[in-house]
């Protein structure tokens, strides 16, 4: 079973990766909206954000239960018994994982947050949310105790015997 500083590292690394994941599909939506700001357009890019990070997690998780994050930290997503993740399930748990920052960021919207301040409430629902684990005898967060997933740690692998010269 992983610490939870170990998948939180993890997630921090995921984040970078994700920011690279949606590097190309945000310069082609500038180019076609001609970099406009209208609140349609704000809208539009939380949408693209929300369906390439889908698509790439739900993806991966379902290919080989791993993202490039999760191989770098030995992470491996299953479902509760075992068995590898499916395409439904993967969905399941990529729209359950958003409770990580939802809360934080409808409450942002309600209370006229913005910068620092609703960076504050996100980092406060991250931290709310990793509690959660807290909660299971696992140690599993609670988006993947309700999607019926676990996150397990990878053995290291072995080393390789450097070859002698006899």
């Amino acid at each position: 079973m992983p610490s939870i500083r170990r998948r939180l590292v993890s997630m921090v690394y995921e984040l970078l990766l994700a920011f690279a994941a949606l590097f190309l599909p945000f310069l082609v939506f500038e180019f076609l909206v001609d970099a406009s700001h209208s609140t349609a357009v704000e809208h539009g890019r939380q949408a693209l954000a929300f369906l390439v990070l889908g698509a790439y997690f739900i993806h991966q998780w379902s290919r080989n239960g791993q993202t490039l994050a999760m191989q770098t930290w030995r992470l491996r997503v299953t479902l509760a018994d075992g068995a590898p993740v499916t395409p439904k399930r993967a969905a399941l748990r990529y729209l359950l994982a958003w409770m990580w920052v939802l809360p934080a960021l409808v409450a942002s919207w309600a209370f006229g947050l913005a910068h620092w301040h609703a960076l504050g409430a996100i980092a406060i629902g991250i931290g709310a949310w990793s509690l959660t684990a807290f909660l299971d005898r696992n140690r599993q967060f609670l988006h993947d105790r309700i999607a019926g997933t676990r996150l397990v740690q990878l053995p290291k692998p072995p080393k390789k015997a450097s070859a002698q010269a006899a």
